[in-house]
C-alpha cells in the first residue's frame, strides 16, 4: 500500500530486510482476527453466547472499526510519526483482547471488538503501505500473504482444541499476547514515507471514471470475501461436518492460500494482470457453487481449499493493478479502504440474509459479486496494459 492520498508516496528503496520482516508482521497483528474470523465467530457462537446473527455483526463491527482507522489513516498518516503510532496500535489491540477476557456483557463486547478494530486498522494501514512501497511489491505483497495464511492455518487447526480446553479464553489471550511480539521490531519501521517518491515501472495515469470503476471492483470482490469467511466455519457445520473436520478443512484450505499466494509472487507480472485476475475470480465464484448443502469431509476440504487458493492468487494481483492505475500511489490508496469497507460489509451482510442455519444465500449474493468483480477490473486493467505498451515502445 502507499501513504496518504494527499502526500506523494515514498519509495523504501532496497528495504532492509529487518524493515520488510517488521511490515509484515505488523500486518501479520493486524489480521490477526480476521484470519481466523470463522473459528473466532464460531467461539463466540459455542463458547460467548453469542447467537448466529449476533455472532456475524461482531465481526462486522470489528472489521467496522479497521475500516475506520484505515481510512483515517488514508488522509492523515503523514502527520504522525508512523512507529508511534505503530507502538500505540500494538496496546491498543493487547489490552482490548484482555479485557475481552473479563467481560459479561455482549454490548461491551461489541464495543471493545470495536476498538482493537480500529487499532489492527492502523496496522494493516502502515504494514502494508511498507511492503507497497518496495521495488518489487507484486512479490513481496504474495509474501506478505503468504506469511498471514501461515497464521491463519495453524490458528484455525487448534482453535477447536483452545475451546474444548477453556473456551474463549485462551484465544483472546492469545490475541493479547501476539501484539507484543512485534515491539522490539517497531524501531525498524520508517518513522515516515516523505522521503522519496516512487512510481510502478508501468504505471499511467488512467482516466478518473476508469479507477472508480476498479476501486468499485475492489469493493465488490471484497464484500464477497467478508460474506463468506466469516460464515464458511458455520457453513460447514451446518452442511453436516464436526468441528474438528471443519477446522481441518480450512487448515488445509489456507496451506492452499499459501500456494496461491506463493504462485502469484513467482510469476509476478510475466503474463499480464488480466489473465491470472480473470482465473482466480472466476474461480473462486465457482468454488462456491459446491460449497451449498450437505457436504462429505474430502469434497468439502478440497472446495473450500480451491476457494482459498482463488482468493490468495488474486489479492496480489488486485493490489498490484491498483498500484498501476496512477502515477502518484492514490488509487492503491483508497483501494485499501474499499477492501476494509468490503470486508465490514460482508459480515453483516451475510447475518441479514441467513435463517435457521440455511446459508446458500451467502453463496449466491457472493458468486454474484464476484462476476461484478470480474466485469468492474477488466477495462481499467486492459486499458492500463495499452497504455503501458504504448509508452514502453515510445522509450
Amino acid at each position: 500500500m502507499t501513504q496518504a492520498a494527499n502526500s506523494a508516496p515514498a519509495a523504501v528503496t532496497d528495504v532492509h530486510p529487518w524493515r520488510l520482516t517488521a511490515a509484515i508482521l505488523v500486518s501479520c497483528i493486524g489480521a490477526e482476527v480476521f484470519i481466523i474470523q470463522p473459528g473466532f465467530v464460531q467461539g463466540l457462537v459455542q463458547s460467548l453466547g453469542f447467537d448466529e446473527q449476533k455472532a456475524g455483526y461482531a465481526a462486522s463491527i470489528e472489521v467496522w472499526g479497521i475500516t475506520a482507522t484505515t481510512l483515517l489513516m488514508t488522509f492523515f498518516s503523514h502527520r504522525f510519526d508512523w512507529r508511534t503510532v505503530t507502538v500505540a496500535s500494538l496496546l491498543i489491540m493487547a489490552i482490548t483482547n484482555l479485557s475481552c477476557v473479563f467481560v459479561q456483557d455482549q454490548t461491551v463486547f461489541l464495543v471493545l471488538r470495536f476498538l482493537c478494530g480500529a487499532g489492527a486498522g492502523s496496522l494493516i494501514s502502515l504494514g502494508f503501505t511498507v511492503v507497497g512501497l518496495t521495488d518489487k511489491p507484486d512479490r513481496n505483497f504474495g509474501y506478505l500473504i503468504m506469511w498471514v495464511l501461515l497464521y491463519g492455518a495453524i490458528g484455525l487447526y487448534f482453535m477447536p482444541a483452545a475451546f474444548a480446553w477453556n473456551g474463549m479464553v485462551g484465544v483472546l489471550v492469545f490475541l493479547t499476547l501476539f501484539p507484543l511480539t512485534a515491539l522490539p521490531l517497531v524501531g525498524a519501521m520508517p518513522a515516515n514515507g516523505e522521503s522519496a517518491a516512487h512510481v510502478e515501472a508501468d504505471a499511467v495515469n488512467l482516466p478518473v471514471p476508469l479507477q472508480w470503476l476498479a476501486l468499485f471492483a475492489m469493493l465488490s470482490y471484497f464484500v464477497a470475501q467478508g460474506l463468506m469467511w466469516a460464515y464458511l466455519f458455520l457453513i460447514g457445520v451446518a452442511g453436516g461436518l464436526s468441528e474438528q473436520q471443519v477446522a481441518s478443512s480450512l487448515t488445509v484450505s489456507q496451506l492452499a492460500g499459501v500456494a496461491g499466494a506463493f504462485l502469484a509472487a513467482m510469476v509476478g507480472s510475466r503474463f499480464g494482470r488480466w489473465r491470472p485476475l480473470s482465473v482466480g475470480i472466476l474461480g473462486g465464484a465457482l468454488s462456491l457453487l459446491f460449497l451449498i448443502g450437505h457436504f462429505q469431509y474430502a469434497p468439502f476440504a478440497i472446495w473450500v481449499s480451491l476457494y482459498n487458493f482463488f482468493w490468495n492468487m488474486t489479492h496480489p494481483y488486485l493490489l498490484g493493478s491498483m498500484a498501476s492505475f496512477d502515477r502518484r500511489g492514490r488509487v492503491v490508496v483508497k483501494a485499501v479502504a474499499m477492501q476494509m469497507i468490503g470486508l465490514a460489509i460482508g459480515p453483516a451482510l451475510a447475518a441479514s440474509v441467513i435463517s435457521e442455519g440455511r446459508y446458500a444465500p451467502v453463496n449466491w449474493i457472493a458468486i454474484g459479486l464476484f462476476i461484478a468483480s470480474w466485469l468492474f477490473i477488466l477495462p481499467p486493467v486492459l486499458t492500463q496494459q495499452r497504455r503501458a505498451h504504448s509508452l514502453s515502445t515510445q522509450r
